[in-house]
Parts: structure tokens; sequence; C-alpha cells
């Protein structure tokens, strides 16, 4: 130890991580949660020519690994706090994982959830014994609502993931991890706060300081990798919603302390990609992976695209509590994330055989969805999906194939507007709107929220074009045209900010101008 002043002890580096260590070695999370399986992926390990297993936290009895971080630290609460009970928000697996360890402990849980929660997350709460107090429209807002109910009713808060305690308890998976498999070569961990990564970083790399740790985030939730930027723990401006059980806009003081020095390598994967992951989990398992418990594996199949092979990995499955009605979205979307579909604006002649001769260009190869309407006498924009098999090469080959038969096409397989919503809304052209921008909107699921979205803009400006689809999550996609002059700009967006919800301007899209507009 060395001492900075006679009040002050700070520990090394090397004494913080023994000290997790025993935390992790002494951790009673046996009593309710159990040791989960090492699986291993056959068919995958032969595709990707790698030994690939899954740590399969889905088999916990909520169904996360939450539940050993949070009984940990219940485990390790005085008396009087167990007496005046715990509140914390949540509106995912720390809910459930805390609701049970509480049961077991006979504490009193209260959890603050956000009124867009889906009512089945309540009810299952609701049936593991805890409270539920449903304030705020966001995370932010019952995260604050928990805080004030902690101060005023002396309950103990319980943070999902930035409390020692809780870090040690989701570090026992590395535990059972290094006695089911030693040799492990590399470890693929979802960050979302970053507890599992920094409990099960501190614990591999002290026993095996050779193995490889490397933490998987989503592309549009990567708190981590801004902090490894910045050097320090950094808000990002906003975050995606379809991993919603990692969308965290800032990496914890403590798991960051940890993850800094004992986590390798950091990667980011996009919603597509998670998709295919949860296909590959499903196809190997027959269990429907959450989209952040599918993220280490998305991570996997990203590494070893460029690694040299023969290496035996370890994948992290984190929790399979999926709302069911998201699975019409992973199905839309995981052929993209294997790099197995185009998707494709392209002009055609409006005449007879154009199609046919379209299909012919395409050397064979199936159409998975083709849009068209009628526009003019002259020629007509197409929406396809082409199925591929090799990748981004041949996608970038098809390209090539369909210019040099006379085609105009352009690319929207990575195009976010084009695959959530220009493909359900091909022929909409308008040719009166000239002064029409496009807004794309992240929308609350809560009673009132279109009414409020109306509210604030539709009796205001024109609405020209509505588009809305929801995917069983807290918050649909929205894409909405309105009708705002020059003279009008400023107070336009001055009603935006008014409005309150994440948005993004689209009038410059591609996608939008290829069959939405005619303002060419």
């Amino acid at each position: 130890m060395t001492k900075t002043n006679p009040d002050k002890i700070t520990l090394s580096q090397e004494e913080i991580a023994l000290d997790y260590l025993r935390r992790i070695l002494l951790a009673p999370v046996y009593d309710v949660a159990k040791e989960t399986e090492l699986t291993p992926l056959n068919k995958l390990s032969s595709r990707l020519n790698n030994q690939i297993f899954l740590k399969r936290e889905d088999q916990q009895p909520v169904h996360s690994f939450k539940l050993r971080g949070a009984y940990n630290k219940l485990s390790h609460l005085s008396e009087q706090q167990c007496l005046h009970g715990v509140v914390a928000a949540s509106a995912g697996n720390h809910a459930q994982g805390l609701a049970l360890a509480a049961s077991k402990l006979g504490i009193k849980a209260t959890i603050v959830m956000p009124i867009t929660t889906p009512e089945i997350k309540v009810d299952n709460v609701k049936r593991l014994g805890a409270e539920v107090r449903l304030i705020g429209k966001s995370f932010n807002e019952a995260q604050t609502a928990s805080q004030g109910i902690s101060e005023d009713e002396n309950k103990t808060l319980i943070h999902p993931f930035d409390d020692p305690d809780v870090i040690a308890g989701q570090g026992t998976v590395a535990k059972e991890l290094l006695q089911q498999l030693p040799h492990a070569d590399v470890v693929f961990v979802p960050v979302g706060g970053g507890g599992l990564l920094a409990g099960m970083a501190v614990y591999l790399k002290q026993l095996r300081p050779e193995i490889k740790i490397i933490g998987v985030e989503a592309e549009d939730s990567a708190c981590l990798l801004a902090a490894m930027e910045q050097g320090e723990p950094t808000d990002l401006s906003h975050v995606g919603l379809f991993a919603d059980g990692v969308a965290v806009k800032r990496i914890g003081e403590h798991t960051f302390g940890l993850i800094k020095h004992y986590c390798d390598d950091v990667i980011t994967v996009s919603s597509d990609e998670i998709c295919a992951a949860i296909k590959d989990v499903f196809e190997h398992t027959r269990v429907i992976a959450e989209p952040a418990g599918a993220l280490s594996l998305a991570g996997v199949n990203k590494y070893c695209q460029t690694s040299q092979g023969n290496e035996s990995i370890v994948a992290i499955l984190s929790g399979a509590n999926m709302n069911f009605h998201s699975l019409r979205y992973v199905s839309e979307r995981c052929e993209l994330g294997e790099q197995k579909e185009a998707v494709l604006a392209v002009t055609i002649p409006e005449e007879k055989g154009s199609f046919r001769k379209f299909c012919q260009a395409l050397s064979g190869r199936g159409i998975t969805e083709f849009n068209y309407r009628y526009a003019g006498s002259k020629e007509a924009n197409i929406f396809v999906g082409v199925k591929i098999s090799g990748g981004v090469e041949e996608r970038v080959s098809l390209l090539q194939n369909l210019t040099q038969s006379q085609y105009q096409v352009r690319d929207f397989t990575d195009n976010e507007l084009a695959k959530l919503h220009v493909r359900y809304m091909i022929g909409g052209q308008s040719a009166e709107n000239k002064d029409e921008r496009i807004f794309r909107f992240q929308f609350p699921e809560y009673p009132g929220a279109l009414e409020k979205f109306l509210d604030t803009l539709g009796e205001h400006w024109n609405i020209t074009l509505f588009h809305y689809r929801n995917h069983g999550a807290a918050f649909g996609q929205v894409l909405a045209g309105f009708e705002v002059n020059d003279n009008q700009q400023l107070a336009f967006f001055r009603h935006l900010k008014d409005l309150g919800y994440e948005w993004q301007e689209e009038t410059q899209n591609q996608a939008y101008h290829a069959f939405l507009s005619n303002n060419k």
C-alpha cells in the first residue's frame, strides 16, 4: 500500500485485482444462481475455422447473468439495510435478477420502470415478488425517480453494474468458464455498463494472463469505445434501442477502471450482425437470444473474418429475455447481417419484358424482395432484395455486373432509412411537395405519445408523409414528412426541440429521393 496522506490509503492496481479475485471466489451466488453449460457450436466452428463455445447464461432462473451480481450485492447488505429494503431502476434483466435475489433473501425490493416498459416485463418482475412503480417515459427519468425513492424512503439503491459487489458477482461466470475450458484462447463479452466484462476480465487475466479478452458493443451504443478514446468515461449523445440490454450512455467508473487494465480490445457490431448472431444461436441451441445476449457471438463472427483460425473461442450468451414481437425485425435483418442479401435500388425501362431482362442480369441469383409501382412512361425505380453467398465481394461484383448491363443501380444494403421504412412505402412519390422535409424519429410507446407528436407539430405544419413500424420494443421507428418553407425553418426546429424525441433529418437520403420524392 502507498500512503498519499494520513487520512487516505490508495490501493495499487495489483491489490485491487487481488481484492476482486477474493470477492469472486467467495461470492455466494450459487444460493440462487446455477452453473451454466458451455456449449460447443460445431457447425459454426467448421464455418469459421475455430472452435466456438457458448457460455449459456440464458439457463439462469431469470434467463440472464444479472442474477449473479444482484444476489451478491444483497448478500453483503447490513441487517438495517435489509430491513429498509432496496430500490433499483430497470426495464430489463437487472429488474428480474434483483427481484428474485431479494425474494430469496426476504428483502423487499422496489423496481422503478419507465411507463414505456412492455407489460410482459412488468408482470415478470411482479411475479418474482417485487413492487413495481411505473415512472417516467425513459430509463433516465426512472433512474432519477429511483434515486429520490432511495433518499425519501431510506432504501438502498442497487446499481445494475457500477458496484464492486455486483462486478464480483458477474465475475463468477469467468470462474466457471476457466473450470470448463482451462485453455480458452479468446473470450468475447458483451458490454453495456461493463459489469460483466470487468468482473470476468479481472478474474481471467490474473489466473491466465495470456488469454485474450474482447469486449463487444452495439455500434450505436458504444460507450466503452468512447471512454477508451477519451481516456475516461464519457456520455454518448444518444444510444440505439434495438439491443436495449446494453443501451447505456456512459460506462461505469468502477467498471472502466478494471476494463482499461484487463481488456485487450473492444469491437462494435451492427444491428444486422446481431440479428445474424441471434439466428446462429437459434440454429445451434434452439434458444432465442435477446439482442444484447447475442452481441458477443456477433463479435466472434466479425473477429473470425480476419483471424488466423484454430483458436478456442468463447462467447457469453448473456440473456434470452426476447420480446416475441421483435422476432419479425430479426427475421427481416438476419440475412443482411450474414451478408447473404443485398438491397438495391435499380432504374429499369418502363416497357414489356423489363423485369424478365433484369432477372436475367442477376445471373441466377434469387430475388428476396421486389417492390415496384408505375411512376411514368419511360422508366421505373424498383426496390429489390437479391440473395448472395459471397459476402461483400459478391455484392460488389453484382453491382458491377448490373452497371455493365446498363442499369442505374444504388446499393442500399447499409442504408437504415431504406431498410426500416422505404421498403414498405414504394410508390409514394408526390409531385406537389417541393418544400417537403423528411425526418426519422425514435418514438416512445406510451399512451398519448402520438397525440403529443401531433399537438407539437401536426397543428402547425402539414404532415406530408408518415410511416410507423413497431417491433415490440419500448420505442418504435417513425418516418415523417413535413411541408416547411425557408421562412418557417427556425420555428419548425424550435418545435422539434420541444418535442423531446430523438430525431434525424433524412431529406437528402438517396433512398428518399429514389422512391418517395419527385424533387430529383
